[in-house]
């Protein structure tokens, strides 16, 4: 049905389906949490320990302080006494050890492992048989700590994540039998009864239920779904039991591909991140040579003892392991991106997440990003007849439409359509529709159409469709596509985080689009653009950004894949449908509502600062503490204490990128 009337919506969803992007992954393969060898050596159980370990790690510790005091308290001295010691030294350290002569053999000389020794080898050297001890006493009390407390934190964010199915009820030859969601086929009919979460993506054909889809979108109201319509892996079953035709495997299945985009994060690493990496890398080396330096030169210089600049040294050394950074800042990252995700927005990478730091244009596409996508009827306006019973007549005679006009009214009306009161329906291009609906003739259409049946033409409207009954002018439905709740919300969320320029770009008429960017407050509007000025208009306002600050794109994500790809950070809505979208973005809002903008760049400058208070904290300790060391205050204990410390207090900050 060509209805004309005014709507030659240019909707920008035709073009460019095919369009993949090339994500320049760095693939730093790096476990999150864990620092493999990085200058600091603490890859070796961190993380990986799992509570078995953990035990056997603490009984050792036990064991060797009970050994360690037995050896202090006896009466033994010379060769008894430092074997007495040594007892307890290879009980706690023997693992270290190991791991520095394996780091050594490798060509891994400048590790935690190695420093940990060198100070505890050195210590029994000068006859500090008890500070020897304690080094790797302290050091295996340092890593019980971070290993909980990584674990803890890793184990808190695949719970935000834990959005991954159990089983699946599938039907087959009448019995349901109960398999993984790995062995499912496409086609195959599972039954999800009240409680369960839906395993993988499919059709509705029986039932009528609401779904919990908060682990997915983040959004807490429950969603009514009824047979016909699509049903997300991840999603939980409140009320009543469905009947789903998967429509794909598990391994396409939306769960599936959340998880991976998760794991695929901590691959992609932020700046900040590298740059610990690299600063480790020769941090470790810098440090031994200043021990080297420091324990040489005033005995040298100023004549003074050597063991006692030796012992200085060593408890340099000690102080100076990097593991707080090297561990607490992916570890900061990972929980950012794992917070973004409990608040259904998918950042893929730490390195999204500091660019997102930085954004100064947000440019938004406007058909189903700012806009619904979709006609709605937001106005009836009736003249001589009753505003329902006109929306009713007109429901009526478009009831057999296809058209997205017709399909609007229809949702306006919002009841059954009855056929049976509907007879003789003439279409005309060009025109609009008339039928006859109990006997009525209802006319819907343009003013040519109303000129024709009513002899008079009404005066002119923005996105209207008029109507006549009984050859009398009855008024006009007002139609258009309209805006999102959180549209105007996120606008004034990115003003208030300092987002200097906001810009609309769409293919729609400038008429129509002004009236949504003044509803919306976008700064600039470009109108009437085809998808392929999209991608020049953007390559436009990023050389007109300033250095250093990002552009960040907003689209629906059909046909904006190319525009996604080009900006510095690409923001799809509604990952529940677009595979292009999911591919071609940085970031996805789970649930389509652009108001979740504002919260993803709130958690990203979050993270970003909790990582730099970790690298200050740490740092700024670790100076003072070696200052002492040098200068004779701090003991091989404090040494010890303030590395251990250190490293615990930064990993329990990291974790509060967590919560926003």
């Amino acid at each position: 049905m060509s209805h004309d009337h005014n709507h030659e919506h240019e909707h920008e969803h035709e073009h460019e389906h095919e369009h993949e992007h090339e994500h320049h992954h760095e693939h730093h393969h790096h476990d999150h949490g864990h620092c493999h060898g990085d200058g600091c050596g603490c890859g070796h159980h961190h993380g990986e320990s799992d509570a078995g370990e953990r035990k056997a790690m603490l009984i050792r510790i036990i064991a060797g302080a009970v050994l360690l005091a037995a050896a202090w308290l006896s009466p033994l001295t010379g060769i008894g006494r430092l074997l007495a010691f040594l007892v307890p030294y290879l009980v706690v350290g023997y693992d270290t050890l190991l791991h520095a002569f394996r780091g050594i053999l490798h060509g891994e000389v400048f590790d935690e492992d190695f420093l940990m020794s060198a100070a505890s080898i050195g210590a029994l050297c000068i006859g500090e048989y008890p500070e020897a001890v304690a080094v790797m006493l302290f050091n295996q009390i340092g890593e019980l700590f971070e290993d909980t407390a990584v674990e803890k934190s890793r184990g808190a964010i695949r719970d935000l994540m834990d959005i991954r199915p159990d089983h699946a009820n599938v039907e087959r030859d009448g019995r349901i039998a109960q398999v993984s969601p790995e062995e499912v086929r496409a086609g195959d009919i599972l039954v999800i009864r009240p409680g369960e979460r839906i395993p993988l993506d499919g059709e509705v054909i029986n039932g009528n239920s609401t779904l919990d889809t908060s682990s997915l979108t983040g959004e807490s109201a429950p969603r009514s779904v009824q047979a016909g319509e699509q049903v997300f892996s991840g999603c939980v079953n409140l009320t009543d039991v469905l009947h789903v035709r998967a429509s794909g495997t598990y391994a396409e299945s939306t769960v599936s591909r959340i998880l991976e985009l998760v794991e695929e994060a901590g691959e992609r690493k932020a700046r900040t991140e590298s740059l610990i990496s690299r600063f480790a890398r020769w941090y470790t080396p810098v440090v031994c040579l200043l021990a080297v330096l420091v324990c040489v030169i005033p005995p040298l210089l100023l004549g003074q003892p050597f063991t006692l600049w030796l012992r200085r040294a060593l408890i340099f050394l000690v102080i100076s392991c990097p593991c707080a950074l090297v561990l607490s800042v992916p570890l900061t990252f990972y929980a950012g991106i794992g917070c973004a995700g409990k608040n259904g927005i998918l950042i893929k990478g730490s390195n999204m997440l500091e660019t997102l730091c930085a954004c100064d244009t947000v440019v938004f596409d406007k058909t189903g990003t700012l806009t619904q996508g979709r006609m709605t009827v937001t106005a009836v306006q009736a003249q001589g007849i009753k505003e329902e019973e006109l929306l009713q007549l007109s429901a009526h005679a478009e009831g057999l439409s296809t058209h997205p006009i017709a399909q609007a009214i229809r949702a306006a009306y919002g009841r059954p359509i009855e056929n049976v009161r509907v007879t003789a329906v003439h279409e005309e291009a060009g025109y609009g529709i008339e039928a006859t609906v109990d006997g009525r003739g209802v006319a819907l259409g343009n003013a040519r159409l109303m000129e024709k049946v009513t002899g008079t033409a009404p005066e002119a409207k923005e996105n209207c469709v008029y109507a006549a009954v009984d050859g009398k002018f009855a008024g006009y439905l007002q139609i258009q596509d309209a805006v999102k709740p959180g549209a105007a919300e996120a606008i004034r969320g990115l003003k208030t985080l300092g987002v200097r320029r906001t810009v609309m770009l769409t293919g729609d008429r400038q008429e129509a689009a002004r009236a949504v960017a003044d509803q919306v407050g976008v700064d600039e509007l470009r109108a009437g653009l085809l998808p392929q000025d999209k991608v020049s208009h953007l390559e436009r306002l990023l050389a007109e950004k300033p250095a250093k600050t990002a552009l960040a794109f907003v689209g629906d994500g059909v046909n904006d894949a190319p525009v996604l790809a080009r900006a510095d950070v690409g923001v799809a809505m509604g990952a529940l449908g677009s595979d292009a979208a999911v591919e071609a973005a940085d970031v996805v809002l789970m649930d389509d509502d652009p108001a979740r903008l504002p919260l993803a760049v709130r958690i990203a400058r979050r993270t970003r600062g909790i990582a730099w208070q970790n690298i200050i904290f740490a740092l700024g300790i670790k100076a003072l503490i070696m200052l002492l060391g040098v200068l004779g205050i701090a003991n091989m204990w404090l040494a010890v204490f303030a590395d251990v410390g250190v490293s615990v207090i930064a990993v329990l900050n990291a974790t509060r990128a967590m919560r926003i």
